[in-house]
């Protein structure tokens, strides 16, 4: 079990990651890519992974196992070039204690490469942002903006949840079976672990491509990070062309009705547009509506609907299809 010590102080300072980190994101599908469960549900993903990674990837499997990884490969940034730069000035200490973690109970040899990136060698550490890049492409290039939609959805559901039925609630909905008491949240794990952020709050991070119990990094006088698996508990694959990355998460029509509210339509303006009855478009925007998504003002017999902070929220940024997009401009 893994217990998360709360004090009144870590429950004012906890945060939702405004963005999903592409390391963290990266380092969790390739130890998932080494799994050998879940095949019915990964075996097609992990099988076509195999095939795009270059041989530039391979110091990585140095560094990986199915279940473990050295800190200083994944840390916390908004985009690729950050995290790199990150990984390319990891104090030495750092790196050290990371492979020495990893490498502890193998057999064999330390490859010679990695003597050299515990030993600061600069360039063994270009090989390993090489393949940290390289992998990146690999892996999520094109399933990216899938994955910036699926962490905006999740933003918003922690936000809704938390306005209306508070922190703890919040926090105990983000990872099933997991429960909030006496200042303890406790979540199911295959280990012991009790960690206490003694004020520093905690920041929560949902991951696309892990399965398995929820992972904490601490980080000395940051908040603590929790990593935890979100999503429909399948691999987050690129949008298929002419396919809206919101589709997965809300439905394609509800996506759509989405994207249009961008600007204030009533309901039979929004079913003109969608293609469908004014009954349907109703039930749609009803939905919305109650996730918090979209706000609808009554004047006289005719409605309005319009996006809210969260809608907009959602909708900011988040990756297209290039049909959707031509259908938009036309």
């Amino acid at each position: 079990m893994l217990c998360i010590e709360l004090s009144e102080q870590d429950l004012t300072r906890i945060r939702f990651a405004p963005q999903p980190a592409p390391l963290v994101e990266l380092k969790l599908a390739l130890m998932m890519l080494r799994r050998p469960d879940s095949e019915q549900t990964f075996g097609r993903w992990r099988r076509g992974l195999r095939q795009r990674l270059p041989a530039t990837t391979r110091p990585l499997w140095d560094l990986l196992t199915p279940y473990r990884g050295p800190a200083f490969l994944d840390p916390l940034s908004v985009d690729l070039p950050t995290g790199l730069e990150a990984v390319r000035s990891a104090p030495t200490a750092l790196v050290r204690a990371g492979v020495e973690r990893v490498w502890a109970g193998r057999k064999g040899p330390v490859p010679p490469w990695l003597t050299d990136l515990v030993q600061g060698e600069v360039t063994s550490r270009e090989r390993l942002c090489q393949a940290l890049h390289d992998a990146y492409g690999a892996a999520l290039g094109a399933s990216w903006p899938r994955v910036t939609a699926g962490h905006k959805a999740e933003f918003a559901r922690y936000a809704l949840d938390a306005a209306e039925r508070g922190v703890a609630a919040a926090l105990t909905a983000l990872c099933p079976g997991s429960r909030l008491a006496d200042g303890r949240w406790e979540l199911g794990a295959p280990y012991q672990r009790h960690v206490v952020p003694a004020g520093r709050g905690l920041m929560l991070l949902p991951t696309f491509h892990w399965t398995m119990a929820p992972l904490v990094a601490d980080h000395g006088d940051q908040p603590l990070l929790v990593v935890y698996p979100a999503g429909p508990g399948l691999p987050i694959v690129p949008a298929a062309a002419g396919e809206d990355a919101l589709a997965p998460v809300l439905g394609s029509t509800r996506a759509h009705t989405l994207r249009l509210l961008t600007v204030p339509l009533s309901t039979s303006e929004l079913a003109g547009r969608l293609g469908i009855s004014a009954g349907a478009a109703s039930v749609h925007a009803s939905a919305l509506r109650e996730a918090g998504l979209i706000d609808t003002a009554r004047n006289g017999r005719a409605v309005r609907h319009e996006l809210t902070a969260l809608g907009a929220l959602l909708t900011g940024g988040a990756g297209r299809g290039d049909a959707f997009a031509r259908g938009q401009a036309r």
